[in-house]
Order: C-alpha cells, then structure tokens, then sequence
C-alpha cells in the first residue's frame, strides 16, 4: 500500500506567525519535493512527499482572521476540518504572487528564470534509461515490471489489501520474447466511491481494436470528466454494460501469456478491479530521474512523431492512447534503450515547456503586475517563481479565479465570474491537476466600508463579553482579596472592579483567557465564596446570546482536539517544572505555557497537548482529582489553545473595554447587508466543502485569509492548512 503523506507544524499557542515567505516556502516543497533546491520547510515538515497527490491553494480575497472569527459559526466546514493555523501579516499588493514566487516580466528574465529547470546533458552513461537497462537490446520480458515494481507501483496484485473480489486474468503461463503485446486504456469517471471506469478499449499487436466499450458505472456519477474523457451524460444513458461484463470479455480475450501494455497502467487495472501478472508500464519504461514521468502526449510526438489528445477534439479517444502505448513500447523493444537514450527527451521536453511558458504567461501571472507595470514600480528581487519548474516538468498548475488573460499576457480582474462558477471549473480540473489556486472572492465594496465602520470594535466587544463575568452579591464588608484569590485560581484576571450601583455589591471580573471565564461560572455559580452563597453569570448582551453555542462550537473545533486547559499553577513555575509535574499523563505530546506577550511573565495556567483525544479525558479525569485532595487546580476542555488563543490577546489588549454593554445599548438589528455578507460566508463554506470532498486523497489542502492593508489601518491575515486522508482530516 502507498505510503500516506502527513504534515506535522508546531504552531500551538504563540509559535503560530508565519510569513509570506515561509508560506512559499511550504508550497515550493510541496510541489517539487528535492527537486530545483526545494527544502523541507523551517516552520513544518510534510513527511513522505513523494506521495502527495497534489497541492491546492484556496485564496479567500478580502478576508481576514478578523472575518474568520466574526463568522465563526457560519464557517462549520473550515474550523472542523483544518487543525493547523498560522497568522499572516497582512496582504501586500501581490498576494498571489508571493505564494508561489514572482516570475520575470521580460523574455530574458523568463529564460534566465526558467533554465535552471532544463536538465543538463551529461552524456548517455547517465540518462536514466540506461542506467536502469543498460545500452544492449533486450527482449520484452526484460522489461516487464518485477513483483517489487508492481507493489511499489501500487498494481493491483493477489493477495493485496484492497483487492479482495478483484478478477484475475489467469494469464499466468511463461512469459517468452515472443509472448503476445495488447494495449490497454480506460477513461475514468468521479463516483460517489471514487474513479470508475466509462470506457475501455484494447488493441492487439497490430493495433487492430478488439474492444471499444462503454461502461455504466455502479454507483452515482458526481463528474463526468467530459473534457478529458469525452464521455458524456447522454452517452452512457442507453448503456447496460457494466464492469463485470468487462472484466469477462477481457478475460476471454487475453490469451494465457498475453502482456499486456499501457500507460501508467496501474490506474486502469485498479479501475477494472483485475489483476495481471505481466505488463509493460510506458510511463515507468521511458525512465526519468527522482520518480518523475513523462506524459502519453508528449512520448507520442517526440518518440512517434503523432499528435494524440489534441485540445480540439472533446475528450481523449482511449482506443488512440492505447495504440500510441503500445507502440512506445514496441519502439523501445526494437530499438533499444541506447537509441532512445540518444533522443535526449529530457531537452526535448524542456524546450517545449519554455515555449508553452512563453506563450502561456497569464496562467501564472497575477493581477497586481499589470498595476506595478504601469505605476514603474523599480524592480526588486523576488523569489524564484517554482511554477515556471512545474510547467517544465510537465505539469501545468492551474489558476481560477476573477482573472483572465488579456491580450498582453498578464491578467485582469473579470468581476462577471462568480464564485459559483469557479467552483464548477475547480470541482472539474482541480482533482486532475498537481498544484492549484483557487480564488473566490466577496463584495470588496460593503468589507471595505463596514469593516471600518465598526466591524472590528462588534468582533472586540464580543470576545470582552465572553471574557467578562459577573459574580455576587456579596455582604457589604466582604473581603475583595479573597475573592480575587478564588476567581483568580480559574485563570489569569486582567481586571477585578466592584459593582455599587446594585443593592448589594457585585464584582466584575475580566479574564484574559476563554477558558478561564467559563471555569468560574460552572464551577463557581452557587458556590460560598468570601462568606456568600453567589451567583456567576456573563454579562447579559446582544453578543452573548448565542455564548453557549459558541463555547460547545469552540470545544468541537479540531484545533482544541486532544487538549486541555489547567489553572490555578504557581506562577513561579518553570515549563520544566511543569514537564516534570504532567509527565506522568499518558501521551503528553507538548506543554504551553502562556506568558503576557509584552511583560513576557507567566501566567497561572497551561495548555496540554495529547496525542490521542481519550488521553485527553483520562488527563482531565487524573487533575480533577488531584484537586479533590487538596491541589489548587482547575481543568476543562480547551476553548483558544492555539491560534485563537494568541489573536484573543491581541483583541483583548488592543481594547479599552472594560465589562459588558446593556442589552439595549447593543440590541441594533443588523444591517441588510451585514445579513447579506452572513449568507454568502455560509455559502462559501460550502464551496469549499464541496471542493475539498473532490480532491484526491493525500491532497495538501491550504486555505488562505490574505488579510487587509489600507489607509484607514490593517488586518492580519490567517492560514489553515491540513492533507486529506480517507477520514476527515490528516493533519497530526
């Protein structure tokens, strides 16, 4: 079974500010691996690379962490699916741009740029292909796959895991020089259990179709693929042929030592659900160096000299691939692997991406090059654009988005694209492609005005609420020290005031951390404090009406899973000495402990990291009961243990707000358009749902907020990043 890939960060409670730089430099690696100087990144490390199924990049223009927290509940899909988060610094002009690297604007800067990609010829004694073959002709047995290739290739074999019920051939006879080729293609469709098979078509060794079928899939059809398939709707709508009616006939057809030959061969057999035991993998024989591989179209035209899967015709025509297969491997046979050494495809390859990047510049250029082109911008040194690689490589990355080329090559905003729209074009071409931008966008116009016209302070006033509480009533000689003693042992207190105005005074207490305000009022309301049997309750405002569906939402959140929250510590503690006291707690993975980020003093409470959600509960179940004999402790589920934990500090301490607003002071209806901008955040949550379900498993998903950067102030911007497994989410 293929290894799965897997993206481990530590950004957990202040180690969570990531610049522009460091997000390129996730990106790079991720598309490239070791290839062109690419690292593993200085802030995360993404294990088993070479296994990725792709990169996507999903940019969200106009937003920022602010809108992110302001719609927290609207955003359900995101915050549940998305472990890891980083702050950005806000948006710069070229915010696309600095993901991926800024490319040269001149034909020279292009060349300069992109050359570093173009492998250097070294001789045949080096190519690839006769380092693993040798310079001697071979017969077609030599270059069957071996059992090992076929596993690592992840062929479908007897015996394997997920290949119970698959149909084997029985062509298990002896293998000769003389054994029969057949080649063999299959276009695929997206179901609701992944790709199944629409059509499929053999050819023998003289290129004469023996079979060209149609194929109802099972289950329900969610794309059809059309644009590469050529398989639509209509077509398969009379279809009764069905996958074992397949299986059968290729069964019967295929003598006993047929060999059969395609490119990359394995998706196809997965797709039949068959096993075969002798086959020629195009993809893996014309060999290339660090795993790479060349495409059917390109080997075609430099090995063949014949144009397949042209652009005009809808679709690809399966019969022609599975010939243009066969016969690549007929040509290697024949000549062997010295003489198609000697066609340098390698340099074949890269001059034919540097033309199509010539050529293709809109693809990855960015709006705010034009302006910078206008305004003479001087020129300043930019990171080295990794896409110009890709496309190189051969793999051509993908930009969606309100932009499209015009006749200069660069691009320009095209506001009659709507997000649904993109988000059709992304659920058809993103799964398909290997790295990906997705842009949707919001109505620039209302963020702009309402953003500064108080979105900040609603968002601010908010968080003040839900950190305040009110607690009492209390005698009137009561002693003040005590009670800041108890309510101080739930967590750190920003501020402590007595409340006159009442009957019987009251005391109002704001915390600096969620956790801490909710501790006090579960376990403080009705308990006897300072000699009074009191109440604790939040203040009551417009803001926290919704607090207790809130605070359940934040528990849920992936980003608090496996984490807990304990106060009451001697602020003298050391994060060594903490170690040592918690160390005992099965599957502690890390410790944090918060520090005023301007005093840089401790506080009184910490965070702990399991690795495992139970050990979690069985940790809060061990320190709960330490407090029942005698240990000032208090413990719950956390609610802001990473990256909201530190933007909650920010927003508190950039706030004069002291206590909660009357219900009346606060009871405005929202604006149209503020109800407005509610539902198309809703509905962009599940655009995004809809988009992450399509991508392929061992898919490196990261979400970007850009941020805001204007005259009239800024806004950070915020990162969420995970690779999808066959569960929710793979982040660790």
């Amino acid at each position: 079974q293929e290894k799965a890939s897997r993206l481990s960060a530590a950004l957990f409670g202040e180690d969570c500010e990531i610049s522009h730089d460091q997000v390129y430099e996730l990106l790079k690696y991720a598309a490239l691996g070791k290839c062109h100087d690419a690292t593993q990144p200085s802030w995360c490390r993404i294990y088993h690379q070479s296994h990725l199924a792709g990169v996507v990049v999903i940019v969200l223009h106009e937003m920022s962490q602010l809108h992110f927290y302001k719609f927290y509940l609207q955003f359900k899909y995101l915050r549940k699916v998305f472990r890891h988060r980083f702050t950005l610094p806000p948006s710069s002009a070229n915010f696309v741009a600095s993901l991926f690297g800024e490319p040269q604007n001149t034909a020279q800067g292009l060349t300069s740029t992109s050359t570093e990609c173009i492998p250097k010829s070294s001789g045949l004694q080096c190519d690839p292909i006769i380092q693993k073959y040798g310079e001697e002709k071979r017969g077609l047995t030599s270059y069957t796959l071996t059992l090992e290739e076929l596993k690592k290739n992840d062929y479908p074999m007897k015996g394997s895991p997920g290949c119970k019920g698959y149909m084997y051939t029985e062509c298990d006879h002896q293998r000769t020089d003389t054994s029969p080729l057949f080649g063999l293609d299959c276009e695929m469709c997206l179901t609701a259990r992944g790709n199944e098979v629409t059509r499929v078509s053999l050819v023998d060794a003289q290129g004469q179709c023996l079979l060209n079928e149609l194929v109802k899939p099972e289950s329900t059809i969610v794309n059809y693929r059309t644009r590469y398939s050529g398989v639509t709707r209509k077509m398969l709508l009379p279809v009764k042929t069905r996958l074992p009616d397949i299986q059968t006939r290729l069964k019967k057809i295929l003598p006993h030592d047929a060999v059969l030959v395609g490119h990359s061969l394995n998706a196809d057999l997965q797709a039949l659900q068959m096993i075969h035991p002798s086959v020629i993998d195009t993809s893996l024989l014309f060999a290339r160096n660090e795993g790479r591989r060349f495409k059917l179209k390109f080997l075609a035209k430099a090995v063949l000299g014949k144009e397949i899967q042209c652009e005009q015709r809808l679709g690809h025509d399966p019969a022609e691939d599975a010939r243009a297969a066969l016969e690549l491997a007929q040509f290697f046979i024949e000549q062997g692997p010295a003489k198609v050494a000697e066609l340098n495809l390698e340099m074949l390859l890269a001059a034919e991406r540097l033309t199509e990047v010539s050529q293709d510049r809109s693809v990855i250029q960015p709006q705010e090059c034009k302006v910078q082109k206008q305004l003479g911008d001087p020129p300043h040194v930019s990171k080295p654009c990794f896409l110009d690689c890709l496309q190189v490589m051969g793999q051509k990355p993908l930009l969606l988005g309100r932009q499209e080329p015009d006749s200069s090559g660069l691009c320009q905003g095209n506001m009659s694209t709507s997000n649904k729209q993109i988000l059709q074009r992304a659920l058809e071409d993103v799964p398909l492609s290997t790295f990906s931008i997705v842009q949707f966008s919001l109505d620039s116009e209302y963020i702009a005005s309402h953003l500064l016209a108080g979105f900040c302070e609603k968002v601010s006033n908010k968080l003040t609420d839900m950190l305040t509480i009110y607690a009492g009533p209390f005698e009137e000689s009561f002693c003040l020290k005590s009670v800041k003693k108890e309510f101080g042992r739930c967590g750190p207190i920003r501020s402590l005031t007595v409340v006159t105005e009442t009957y019987q005074p009251y005391v109002c207490i704001q915390y600096e951390v969620l956790e801490a305000a909710q501790l006090a009022v579960e376990s403080l309301n009705g308990a006897e404090v300072a000699g009074s049997c009191i109440k604790v309750q939040r203040p009551v405002t417009a803001a926290t009406l919704d607090c207790d569906i809130l605070i359940k939402e934040l528990e849920l959140d992936i980003e608090n899973e496996g984490v807990i929250y304990v106060a009451g510590l001697k602020k003298s503690l050391t994060e060594t000495d903490l170690h040592e006291e918690f160390g005992q707690l099965k599957d502690l993975e890390t410790l944090f402990l918060p520090k005023d980020l301007q005093s840089g003093k401790h506080r009184n409470c910490c965070f702990l990291k399991f690795q495992k959600s139970q050990s979690a509960v069985d940790a809060l179940e061990v320190i709960n009961g330490w407090a029942m004999k005698g240990r000032k402790l208090r413990s719950r589920n956390a609610l802001a243990s990473g990256h909201l934990w530190r933007w909650i500090w920010q927003m508190n301490h950039g706030s004069g707000k002291q206590g909660g607003n009357s219900l009346t002071e606060k009871m405005a209806p929202l604006s149209d358009s503020e109800q407005d901008l509610r539902k198309k955040v809703k509905k962009l949550d599940k655009h995004i749902k809809k988009l992450y379900r399509s991508l392929q498993n061992n898919t490196l998903c990261v979400v970007l907020f850009p941020g805001m950067s204007s005259v009239h102030g800024s806004q950070s911007g915020l990162g969420l990043m995970g690779i999808k497994d066959g569960g929710v989410n793979s982040a660790c």
